[in-house]
């Protein structure tokens, strides 16, 4: 039998992101995916209030965190994992192909710190790597696309798919960030759905869908298959290819997107504070010539 780990979601409405903590019922040992670093973006202020629900929640059920793991280098929030290491001693993993996210945006803000060799991190998982939290069994599924970094988590019976898929009644992740790709985001998603029916998904994001008036999270490879109003068992690549570049090509960024890619590529860090003690987030800026060329 498949085994059936304890799973505890946390929404931040603010940017629409599920946190989970997964933990291991027998040893208690456990995992947090995806943290969110709250962040006000109009004042530069940042809180641990989510973080430390994760962290209140762990300690009443009696919980060691023993993993924070990344789906991908996220662009609608910042990340908690530094603070969360700090306070437990966890390494922070994340797909080893943030290598390639951290080269692309490195030149974007000029980040010289940026190693783009990936030792922000603690780990970097390369597809099909197991490993445990407790007596569970965890392995890690590449599934590119949204970003060319984006990993899967699949622990027992439950599967962690980040921003590559959303519930069925939304719709799939964008695929129109640098280094993303529609043709191998279907291809990513194919392979999720090619697992057991009954497996659960659990989604990083919800927005909900029109005529749905509560958030929704959890899902099945089934209800996937069936009824995903993108990527259902009678869409081809070439139909999702189209309805995805269309549909990127009206998207608005995430709003948080320079602040959230600048310090996710750092593993959480913000950038090096500067001469006078500050820490400062930069926004690139490109000036639009008008219809004479000026």
């Amino acid at each position: 039998m498949t085994p059936h780990p304890h799973i505890q979601s946390f929404f931040d409405e603010a940017t629409n992101t599920v946190s989970y903590l997964v933990s291991d019922p027998e040893t208690r040992k456990a995992a947090v995916i995806d943290p969110v670093l709250d962040f006000n973006h109009r004042s530069g202020k940042a809180s641990t209030r989510s973080a430390d629900a994760l962290l209140e929640a762990a300690k009443a059920e009696g919980l060691e965190i023993t993993f924070i793991l990344e789906t991908h280098a996220h662009a609608d929030h910042l990340t908690a994992a530094p603070y969360l290491k700090l306070k437990t001693g966890a390494p922070v993993g994340i797909g080893a192909r943030i290598r390639e996210v951290q080269k692309i945006f490195r030149p974007v803000f000029n980040a010289k710190d940026v190693s783009g060799d990936g030792t922000e991190f603690d780990h970097l998982f390369e597809d099909g790597e197991r490993f445990k939290i407790g007596t569970l069994e965890a392995e890690v599924i590449y599934t590119p696309g949204h970003t060319p970094a984006c990993v899967s988590y699949k622990i027992g019976d439950a599967v962690f798919v980040g921003d590559t898929l959303f519930m069925p009644d939304y719709g799939t992740a964008r695929a129109d960030f640098p280094g993303g790709d529609a043709a191998t985001l279907y291809r990513s998603i194919k392979r999720l759905l090619a697992l057991p029916p009954e497996t659960r998904l659990f989604m990083c994001h919800d927005y909900k869908a029109p005529g749905r008036d509560t958030y929704a999270w959890e899902t099945t490879v089934a209800e996937e298959r069936a009824r995903n109003v993108h990527v259902h068992d009678d869409v081809s690549e070439e139909d999702f290819v189209a309805m995805r570049e269309k549909r990127d090509s009206g998207l608005d960024a995430p709003l948080l997107l320079l602040p959230s890619i600048q310090v996710n590529i750092r593993a959480g860090h913000f950038p090096p504070a500067e001469e006078n003690g500050v820490r400062y987030l930069k926004i690139p800026v490109k000036l639009e010539r008008d219809s004479a060329g000026h």
